[in-house]
């Protein structure tokens, strides 16, 4: 009897490894070893591309070199090159480098058989900060709902968008800029040659991103490089159509010379010569703060309104909106007391020549209402505008279905233990988490980046928010819709409230994303269309 119970233990072990998945995948360039998270399989500081450093410095990413042996993938691999510029933003990776072309895979297949559908995310952070590795974009949870879920590291600030005559001339496409671009277009090719290895289908890979993200997701579904890489995509709060739309690439050369004059260096070579830190402390200088986009000619053979206009993106089905208090009055307003009088005079001197027409369509009927009326311009300034001439592009020459929100849930109180300490926070680490004399109020509206950790069901890893049972439920909803868009190019499914695509000719089905979540039609397309008009002048 003991023998058999022995031989029956040693069995059921041997049968319990065997069920177990291989933490080893087999790569185009060798053989990674990932850990396990809670059943999730997650592979970590995965390169895509060789490091951009010295004379690649300012290149196109070249493909990542093989190694032998089995790499481990158990830790985030290094930031890219940034400035503490953000509060909100809490890094794990390891350190900051210009060697910052890794990416992450969170998998819930047990084999590499499954086709599961993909999720391919780019952080925010105005393309000048940001990384793969902070907790609000991890995929673990994305994973549990059957999602192999990527995050990806590119190039940032002046390393990633930066322009000069001699970088155009040595270029085989005579184009430059537009780097960090080409390190998420880098990706998006390794996906499709790697990512049947961890259990994913390439050919249902939808990408996602949130601000700099979604400006992202807009550029890859408008550039011929990667618009057939892509099968779906999501836009949270922002694009590079509209008010915020690429320099041409003779601008951008002007502003890359001025910074190479800043930066003491005479040529090409010098400039490449400077360490890293050294030249990202030329961009503290004023006029070097932000690189834009640039309209290159190989990237971009023309701007992206032009390439959506002539439906020459990606025909793939879209998800998009942006949130309810995207910026708040005193952008618009300054330090002035919202109030009618205040509101008008803001936008005469914003907008000399159709100041009559934004206020024919922004227009407070009280004091009361003129702090809404302002949250509601500077939001839709900053980034409403740019989202909503996306969607209605998409909608004119994309072919497929268009889905619109408007996120709306404010973020509850800060927990009491943390109140003011968002002072605190420098780097992206929280320096001090002392007792505040009372936490800060709550936001009327959804500020801009509220909405990420419920959508990828993250609530958990952000401990400054006293999170109710309200929010989680906002994040099942919000979650469930982009799930089943990713599965299925929809975001209707069970359990959540019926969300029709966007309609030519009339006003749009907008779903509005709170405590009770559901579909309402757009009444606001008037103030967009007022600021098209002004946008096209």
């Amino acid at each position: 009897m003991k023998k058999l119970l022995t031989s029956l233990l040693s069995l059921s072990i041997v049968s319990l490894v065997l069920a177990q998945p291989s933490l080893q995948v087999t790569t185009a360039n060798g053989v990674l070893e990932g850990v396990d998270e809670s059943g999730t399989r997650a592979f970590k500081g995965i390169p895509f591309a060789q490091p951009p450093v010295g004379e690649l410095r300012w290149r196109e990413p070249m493909p990542p070199k093989n190694w032998s042996g089995i790499r481990k993938a158990d830790k985030f691999g290094p930031r890219a090159m940034q400035r503490p510029i953000f509060g909100d933003m809490n890094f794990r990776s390891n350190g900051m480098s210009e060697d910052c072309l890794y990416l992450n895979v969170w998998t819930p297949a047990k084999s590499a058989s499954e086709k599961l559908p993909v999720l391919v995310y780019f952080y925010g952070g105005g393309l000048v900060a940001g990384d793969g590795s902070e907790p609000r974009y991890d995929g673990e949870s994305m994973s549990r709902r059957g999602i192999v879920t990527v995050t990806v590291n590119y190039r940032l600030t002046v390393f990633g968008f930066f322009a000069h005559p001699e970088l155009t001339k040595e270029s085989p496409n005579h184009a430059s800029g537009n780097y960090g671009l080409l390190d998420q277009y880098a990706a998006l090719k390794w996906v499709q040659q790697n990512i049947a290895a961890f259990g994913g289908d390439p050919q249902r890979v939808t990408i996602a991103g949130e601000s700099a993200g979604s400006f992202s997701v807009s550029a890859q579904m408008a550039s011929p490089l990667s618009k057939n890489l892509v099968a779906g995509a999501i836009g949270e709060s922002g694009s590079l159509l509209g008010s915020r739309s690429p320099t041409p690439l003779s601008e951008a050369e002007k502003l890359g010379e001025k910074f190479a004059t800043a930066a003491g260096a005479g040529s090409l070579a010098a400039l490449r010569a400077m360490s890293a830190e050294a030249v990202l402390e030329v961009t503290a200088k004023p006029d070097f703060g932000r690189f834009p986009v640039t309209v290159d000619g190989y990237f971009f053979p023309k701007s992206p309104v032009e390439i959506f206009k002539a439906g020459e993106q990606a025909h793939v089905p879209l998800l998009v909106g942006w949130n309810s208090q995207e910026m708040g009055s005193g952008a618009l307003l300054g330090q002035e007391k919202p109030s009618k009088a205040s509101f008008t005079a803001a936008v005469n001197k914003i907008y000399p020549n159709n100041a009559a027409d934004i206020l024919k369509h922004y227009n407070p009927a009280t004091d009361e209402e003129a702090e809404q009326a302002a949250t509601d311009l500077a939001g839709d300034r900053f980034i409403g505008f740019s989202t909503w001439k996306w969607s209605d592009l998409q909608n004119q020459t994309g072919g497929k279905p268009v889905y619109r929100y408007l996120y709306a849930r404010p973020r509850p109180a800060m927990r009491a233990e943390m109140g003011n300490a968002v002072a605190g926070l420098a780097g992206g680490v929280i320096k001090s988490a002392e007792p505040a004399v009372k936490p800060a109020p709550p936001a009327k509206g959804a500020v801009h980046s509220a909405e990420i950790e419920y959508a990828l069901g993250n609530l958990p890893t952000n401990r400054v928010y006293d999170w109710q049972p309200e929010d989680f439920k906002v994040s099942e909803i919000i979650q469930a819709f982009f799930a089943n868009f990713i599965k299925t190019g929809n975001p209707n499914g069970y359990g959540v409230p019926e969300w029709s695509p966007v309609k030519s000719g009339g006003p749009a089905q907008v779903m509005h994303i709170n405590v009770n979540s559901q579909q309402q039609t757009e009444k606001n397309r008037d103030r967009y269309l007022a600021l098209d008009k002004i946008n096209m002048n």
